[in-house]
């Protein structure tokens, strides 16, 4: 399916305030989907886990990237490593636990083909009696792994795109300094909450929602009390650079406006009593405060299902200090179930003849369309640049 093909209404159609959205079926159609993986997931960096969730050598954690899982661990000089989830055996999956830690090597339930940290075939029985067997050539399949900002990502790309042209520009692009987000020290920070939500819809409901602010004055009262602005409808991401502005009478990005832990060292004052929303495609989201930073992570699961997973991320001393964190992490939990709430009341209708065609963006949501015409491009092309997939 092509950029064309997937275009909804021809733009000529309607009134210049109305910019046609993507057709229902971009939605639900099962086939893009899976050419979604394949040309999306399959080749681009993706934040599969946070780095400090692997504590030590052994320490694993798997994750969904398109259709595959990938296993992040720990080799035993501490450095991470991402694999393939299979066995080069029979084709078993090695880890079925979504987390975990093993002493010195992994081990398939079925065969007992072991491979050690660094993926190695280190033992299978019998393995005495092939000495043909190239132990390296029959270890795990390796996949491209970068750390940054405490998160590991990772690409299935034989040949992956440049970590600092798509994930680091998209980033810089959006806040218009390349030194703006090193500000609030990311990497440095402590996990105080996390939550997964599982959404029934399909992912790019889910990006669009986030990108836009036309609906915060409906569905996210406690949001526009903080960020009065949010409520005339334009979204931080609509300009680049801008951060919403705390209300006057606010002190905190917090629930009820009270004051949080005070501001993240490094920040600058224009920085301060802001809200700095980025999207990094193709499923993160960074959300930057003066006292802590929000991260979520999507995983599309299926065409009308999609895992998210939120972390609130702040000093180490207010985590370990036992600081009461409810207050800011209850304001962005009501927005995700807010905004998921939303989502799923979106998914059913885009199977809807009436949506066959789509809808429309008015002018707050224009920018959206930009990420239609990305999706489109990127199912469209042959992907020789970006590496195979």
């Amino acid at each position: 399916m092509t950029a064309t093909e997937l275009s909804g209404l021809p733009g000529s159609d309607g009134p210049a305030t109305l910019v046609p959205t993507l057709p229902g079926r971009a939605y639900t159609d099962p086939g893009l989907f899976e050419r979604e993986r394949e040309r999306i997931f399959h080749r681009m960096w993706f934040c599969a886990a946070r780095a400090a969730d692997l504590a030590g050598p052994g320490s694993f954690r798997t994750a969904q990237v398109g259709a595959e899982s990938v296993i992040l661990t720990r080799d035993r000089a501490g450095e991470p490593r991402a694999f393939l989830n299979v066995c080069r055996h029979r084709g078993a999956r090695l880890c079925t636990e979504e987390a975990g830690t093993v002493r010195r090597a992994f081990q398939c339930a079925y065969h007992a083909w072991t491979y050690g940290l660094d993926g190695r075939l280190v033992a299978a029985p019998n393995l005495a009696r092939m000495p043909d067997v190239d132990r390296d050539a029959y270890g795990l399949i390796g996949v491209h792994l970068r750390e940054w900002l405490g998160y590991l990502w990772v690409c299935l790309a034989e040949r992956p795109p440049s970590f600092e042209d798509t994930v680091v520009a998209a980033v810089t692009e959006r806040l218009g300094d390349a030194e703006a987000v090193g500000r609030y020290g990311v990497e440095g920070l402590a996990l105080g909450r996390r939550i997964r939500y599982d959404v029934r819809a399909n992912w790019k409901l889910i990006v669009e929602n986030f990108m836009e602010c036309y609906h915060c004055a409906t569905i996210h009262p406690e949001l526009t009390e903080v960020l009065p602005e949010f409520a005339d409808g334009y979204a931080a991401q609509y300009y680049v650079g801008h951060g919403a502005a705390f209300g006057a009478e606010v002190d905190g990005f917090t629930v009820d406006g009270a004051a949080g832990f005070g501001r993240l060292d490094g920040l600058t004052e224009d920085q301060d009593r802001r809200y700095y929303a980025v999207t990094v495609r193709p499923q993160l989201f960074l959300n930057l405060v003066p006292d802590h930073v929000i991260v979520h992570r999507m995983y599309p699961m299926a065409v009308d299902r999609t895992v998210v997973e939120c972390d609130w991320l702040y000093r180490p001393e207010v985590v370990e200090g036992g600081g009461d964190l409810s207050r800011s992490v209850e304001l962005f939990h009501r927005v995700n179930e807010q905004d998921f709430a939303a989502c799923e009341r979106c998914q059913p209708a885009m199977a809807s003849r009436g949506y066959r065609r789509g809808g429309v963006l008015v002018p707050s949501e224009h920018h959206i369309a930009e990420f239609h015409r990305w999706v489109g491009a990127a199912l469209g092309a042959d992907g020789a640049e970006a590496g195979d997939g």
